[in-house]
């Protein structure tokens, strides 16, 4: 593995009407970090950032999200709308025992993050998200920022049945490791990291489920949300490399975060967490403390 691992358990945890593989490590009596995943990842996508939490003592728990790696993948596009997403970490949290938690997120566990901080606040206790905007402003760049728009097409590909499944694994996965190389630097992935990652891709019914989260953002209601307006303290962090979605969406998050921050990862593309470690890590920590 391309990091070394504290030791770590392996649980399957009933949340919000379905079951999730979930690993933790780190003291059980250590204050709970919750990482949330994207596409197309799984818990390992966190390898670099659980040594470096378990060692400030921080309890981390990493959740496969549902339609992930080992973790149910229940039929639908209502069954991943934001609403049900964020349920499933409060519903996480609860079974643990905590009332709040320490929130770090990227790409779609980045959204589930955003989707956190407006409806369940109260959970919440600081969150970093990882480049994905606030909802208002990914909302506004998708269909009324023409650059954005083209760099989102591949999401509206998504949204075909069968097609993209087979467009994705065919040939051993071979569209999903090209979606990786296409937008990462060389050194974010190696040979064995992405032989995990296959193994986590073909899961049964893992295709589809990773793919209904795009399909449930463009088909369905997220969920309604009090506010816009995020009062946790949160920090943005944002890999200026990313060729998927700009960077200026990063600054117009902070219009509606009043306890908010933003941090700019200069080297780091899309996959900031992975090639920029080191940096990452000692903002997460800073920021945690």
């Amino acid at each position: 593995m391309s990091a070394t691992l504290p030791e770590l358990n392996h649980r399957t945890i009933a949340t919000n009407g379905i079951n999730l593989h979930v690993v933790t490590a780190g003291p059980t009596t250590g204050d709970p970090v919750v990482c949330l995943h994207g596409f197309p990842e799984f818990w390992y996508g966190w390898r670099h950032q659980i040594p470096a939490l378990v060692e400030e003592g921080y309890r981390v728990i990493v959740p496969d999200q549902r339609g992930y790696n080992l973790s149910d993948k229940p039929e639908g596009l209502d069954a991943y709308r934001l609403t049900e997403l964020a349920a499933d970490a409060v519903g996480l949290l609860e079974t643990l025992g905590y009332d709040e938690a320490r929130f770090l997120t990227h790409d779609w566990g980045a959204a589930v993050g955003w989707q956190l901080l407006l409806e369940y606040p109260e959970y919440v206790t600081k969150a970093v998200t990882m480049n994905i905007p606030h909802p208002a402003v990914f909302d506004e760049y998708l269909f009324g920022d023409f650059r954005q728009t083209v760099n989102s097409t591949y999401m509206f590909m998504f949204q075909l049945p069968g097609l993209s499944e087979w467009t994705l694994t065919a040939g051993n996965c071979r569209g999903l490791k090209l979606f990786l190389d296409m937008t990462n630097s060389p050194d974010a992935f190696t040979d064995e990291d992405i032989e995990l990652y296959r193994e986590a891709w073909k899961q049964p019914g893992a295709a589809t489920g990773m793919l209904n989260w795009y399909r449930s953002l463009l088909r369905r209601d997220p969920g309604g949300v009090p506010s816009m307006t995020v009062e946790p303290e949160t920090l943005v962090i944002w890999g200026t490399q990313d060729t998927l979605l700009r960077a200026s969406m990063a600054e117009d998050s902070l219009q509606f975060c009043p306890n908010g921050r933003l941090e700019l990862v200069e080297d780091g593309t899309h996959w900031l967490h992975h090639e920029c470690a080191p940096q990452v890590n000692g903002l997460v920590t800073d920021f945690f403390e």
